[in-house]
Order: structure tokens, then C-alpha cells, then sequence
């Protein structure tokens, strides 16, 4: 991908961009989160992204995190609309036995989490996003060839230009490396429904 179209929403202190690489080193304190649960508000990691117009395409990409070491350090996939409307998908670190592999939708200003368990030795992951609409699917991948869903969701602010890209944090007292490679925007990889016809 033609990294020259993306740009930093609050640009880190560390970074390199360039040669189909991405790498930011985090800051202490940094997430994006918004009330749910923990009443909280934090709208302040960086992330890198480029915009679009087009309503079906997928982007794909491979973090790497061999340095994350504290809980909730993370990177992955983002679509940050405003500070109220965005998603990502990302594995988290918990401590020395597990991280939590998950996605976080947030839509006028409230925020979800939905989570699996992962190994801790995981360290390397990759990410399918893809958009029909303003309907959005997120998928994960071990390898880069065989994806699997992890959430199918609407964005009610995302029906028009967005922009979507990677980002990575560290919400406690941490500082951790994270590399994005393999970046690719195709057309949809994610197929029209074939099932039950919609309502009238």
C-alpha cells in the first residue's frame, strides 16, 4: 500500500513509516475507550490511516508484538471516524498465561468489548477488515490465508468516507514496540449474504 496516503491522528513520539512497514513504539497511558463499564473516557493513541469512499473493499494487515509485556498493551486494526465512532480489533495483553484477542465497537460515544483467550506466547497476528456499506466485518488469521470471523457489525456513522488503518497503545505504565506488515487493500473479500431473505 501507498503509505504516503496515510495519516497520524496524534502522532507518536517513536515511529518509522515506509518500505510496506509500519512501526510505533507506544507511550504510557495511551487507549481508546469511552464509558461502558468503566465510566471512563480515553481518546488518545495514535493512529495511523488513509481514507476512502469506496463501499466494498478489504484491508489486510499482520501485527507484530513480540515486546508487548504489560497488561492491556495492544495493537491491531482501526477505523476512527471521531472520538466517538470508530472500531479496532487487537490482541491484549493480560499476563504470563493469556492475552485477550478481541474487538471494540464504539457508536455515539459508547463502547463494547468482545473478547477471546489466546495463548500468551502469541505474538504475531493478522487482521481482515472489510466494509459493504456502513456494515463492517472483522476477521483474524494465524497464518494470512485462513480467516476467521470475529465480529459483523454496523457503524451508524460509517456509511460515507471513513478512514481505517492500524494503531497501537499501552493504557498502563508501558512502552512496548508495535510492527505492521503485509498491508493490502483488495476488493470485498467478504461475500453478500446468501440466506434468509431480507424483511419488507
Amino acid at each position: 500500500m501507498d503509505l504516503t496516503k496515510f495519516k497520524w491522528i496524534r502522532e507518536p513520539g517513536d515511529y518509522q513509516a515506509g518500505d510496506g512497514k509500519v512501526e510505533i513504539v507506544t507511550k504510557p497511558h495511551t487507549d481508546l475507550w469511552q464509558r461502558t463499564y468503566y465510566h471512563f473516557q480515553n481518546d488518545n493513541a495514535p493512529v495511523f490511516q488513509m481514507e476512502t469512499e469506496e463501499k466494498y473493499f478489504s484491508f489486510v494487515v499482520r501485527a507484530h508484538f513480540p515486546d508487548s509485556h504489560c497488561r492491556f498493551d495492544q495493537c491491531g486494526i482501526v477505523m476512527y471516524l471521531d472520538s466517538e465512532n470508530w472500531l479496532k480489533a487487537s490482541v491484549e495483553y493480560e499476563n504470563e498465561e493469556y492475552q485477550h484477542l478481541g474487538s471494540v465497537v464504539t457508536n455515539h460515544g459508547y463502547s463494547d468489548w468482545a473478547t477471546t483467550r489466546v495463548a500468551a506466547s502469541v505474538k504475531s497476528m493478522w487482521y481482515r477488515f472489510s466494509r459493504r456499506k456502513n456494515d463492517y466485518c472483522i476477521e483474524c488469521s494465524d497464518d494470512g490465508v485462513e480467516f476467521r470471523q470475529m465480529r459483523i457489525c454496523h457503524m451508524h456513522k460509517g456509511d460515507g468516507k471513513v478512514s481505517f488503518g492500524v494503531y497501537a497503545c499501552s493504557p498502563e505504565d508501558s512502552s512496548f514496540r508495535a510492527t505492521f506488515t503485509d498491508m493490502e487493500m483488495t476488493g470485498c473479500k467478504w461475500g453478500a449474504h446468501r440466506g434468509q431473505q431480507p424483511d419488507l
